[in-house]
């Protein structure tokens, strides 16, 4: 159940549209090198690109929030949540690695390279190379993953072997969703090839297949395993496994309409896929910062007896909704980009590309953090507090979501910044700092977990992230040094100021509002699911206004490019413009 997973078009959605020819690289006569280009306005494109991926990504995290909904509703957090936390915790780590990271970070440049130099044909091929290579690795590896299920079981939680029938049933679970490793890691190929064609709305948009997958088997597939004397929770991990298949099937459509074939080509000699090779073996180390720090968090969490795997399961979750929804899309937007100014060795449109992506990364993520830090409670409470979700599940998984939300920027930096030095070719330095940040975030977590419990450990993976993102960019900002000029550093304190002032006026006037409602309800009693909406959604819209206030006060181009990229795509009224 983890997206991160996760998660941008031109002015057209691409995927309605017959797309352009591939574009190739103008090389000179005398050198052979590329020739110069006009000066494009990346960061419009970057801007453009995000917003209809943006838009999937919202409909397809809409049916993620349902899924979790669902979970919730039928199993609250506590033994079974926890064990299926952790059986998808396994091939989800690896699944992280492959599909949104470092498979993806070698592919897209490798790919865009080939379509910009050769053409088409040729970088269908090696998506087909690609395509084919995954499948015999990745299927045996998933086996193995199957055979070794116990022992995978045992290192990640071997305190559940404390409560009967925990550890059986999570290791049943994992055997059934490591196929689901192959499935999504597939999808993000035909994802990259996609992105590279500029069409951006119809693979963003296949995760709902997986979440309505999950969705239609919490009510019938549980209920049928329930009767046959399995645990309930099992149907949710066929559901899952199915979800998985279904992700990356329905992707085969728009390529075809695009002119891509299938084809069985294992080839490993192929030049193209020996480079994707040698930037991934390093950069699945170099990305994989992240996923490992939650996975120490998960094994250092079921220590703490039932509970706190799925209440911080149900907060990373949370968490990635504007993760998925904005740091991922802006990530993905972002790479093929940068991707062809690296072919062109172009580094001040590399520095000016990348500068205008983490503006609004920030920009986003930091006023996301913050409204999620001040409405943490009211928001798990309307979200999740039915059925079987308690409120004293509420308030614990409210306190996880404050601390991961600490980190929304690192996690969403990361996402943006590591792909760039793997578009240029480099692999050290993301090893490097996931190195350091996985180091960082051991300590944390040990010097954390006695005085804050269960919550100090997203909070230490929050400011693990965070060093990670900052080494990246301080030697990022040293290869291309225009990236310095670009005054981030000083966007970056109008940001906090502007969206301090927004979630601050947002707490108040969710507190006001929920102390006058609760002066005329029955004592000892909570809101009901209407007030609490309307708290939510009169605290944001309030703290939203003084948030652009402020930032247009203080100057914040950001403010205007938010704007355009939502009202573009949700309200049609006009083009998204870069600052």
């Amino acid at each position: 159940m983890n997206d991160v997973s996760s998660t941008a078009t031109a002015s057209t959605v691409a995927s309605q549209a017959d797309p352009p020819a591939p574009p190739r690289a103008a090389t000179t006569a005398a050198t052979g090198a590329p020739a110069p280009t006009a000066p494009t306005d990346q960061t419009g494109s970057v801007a453009r690109s995000a917003a209809a991926m943006s838009a999937a990504t919202f409909l397809s995290r809409i049916a993620g929030l349902v899924r979790e909904q669902t979970f919730a509703y039928l199993f609250g957090a506590g033994v079974w949540t926890d064990a299926f936390n952790v059986a998808f915790r396994i091939p989800n780590l690896l699944r992280d690695l492959f599909a949104e990271g470092a498979m993806s970070a070698a592919f897209v440049p490798t790919f865009n390279a080939v379509l910009a130099r050769e053409g088409r044909e040729p970088a269908f091929r090696l998506a087909n190379v690609t395509l084919s290579v995954l499948t015999i690795v990745l299927g045996g590896l998933s086996g193995l993953g199957i055979l070794l299920s116990p022992w995978l079981v045992g290192l990640l939680a071997p305190e559940f072997a404390a409560t009967p029938g925990k550890t059986e049933v999570t290791i049943l679970m994992t055997r059934i969703m490591f196929p689901f490793l192959l499935a999504i890691s597939l999808a993000a190929i035909t994802m990259g090839v996609l992105n590279s064609l500029g069409a951006f709305f119809a693979p963003a948009i296949a995760p709902v297949f997986l979440n309505l997958a999950m969705i239609v088997a919490g009510f019938t597939l549980c209920p049928w395993f329930a009767a046959a004397g399995h645990p309930a929770i099992v149907g949710m991990a066929v559901g899952a496994m199915l979800g998985g298949i279904l992700q990356f099937a329905v992707q085969v459509v728009p390529l075809w309409r695009r002119g891509f074939r299938p084809a069985w080509l294992p080839d490993f000699n192929d030049p193209g896929m020996r480079q994707i090779v040698r930037l991934i073996i390093p950069g699945t180390l170099g990305l994989a910062a992240t996923q490992i720090n939650v996975a120490i968090s998960t094994i250092l969490a079921t220590s703490q007896g039932n509970g706190p795997v799925s209440w911080l399961g149900y907060a990373f979750r949370l968490m990635q909704l504007p993760l998925g929804l904005f740091g991922v899309a802006i990530a993905q937007a972002t790479l093929p980009a940068f991707s062809r100014a690296a072919a062109r060795h172009d580094r001040d449109e590399m520095a000016t590309t990348l500068a205008g992506s983490l503006n609004l990364t920030a920009f986003i993520n930091v006023a996301a953090s913050l409204f999620l830090i001040a409405l943490a409670h009211p928001l798990i409470r309307l979200l999740f507090q039915h059925g079987r979700f308690t409120p004293a599940d509420t308030a614990a998984t409210a306190v996880a979501l404050q601390a991961y939300a600490v980190g929304l920027l690192g996690f969403s930096a990361v996402k943006v910044l590591g792909p760039a030095f793997y578009a240029l070719g480099e692999t050290r330095v993301p090893v490097t700092a996931s190195l350091v940040a996985v180091g960082l975030n051991i300590a944390l977590n040990l010097a954390l977990l006695r005085p804050c419990g269960y919550w100090g450990l997203a909070l230490g993976s929050s400011l693990a992230s965070g060093l990670n993102a900052l080494i990246l960019y301080q030697v990022l900002s040293r290869r291309l040094p225009g990236l310095a000029t670009q005054g981030i550093g000083r966007r970056l304190a109008a940001i906090l100021v502007a969206a301090a002032a927004g979630a601050a006026t947002a707490a108040g006037v969710a507190a006001r509002l929920t102390d006058w409602l609760l002066t005329r309800s029955s004592p000892g009693t909570s809101l009901a699911i209407g007030p609490t909406l309307g708290v939510l959604v009169s605290a944001t819209a309030i703290g939203l206004v003084a948030l652009a206030a402020v930032g247009h006060l203080l100057g914040l181009p950001e403010v205007a490019r938010a704007w355009h990229l939502f009202a573009r795509r949700f309200r049609r009224t006009g083009p998204a413009r870069a600052s």
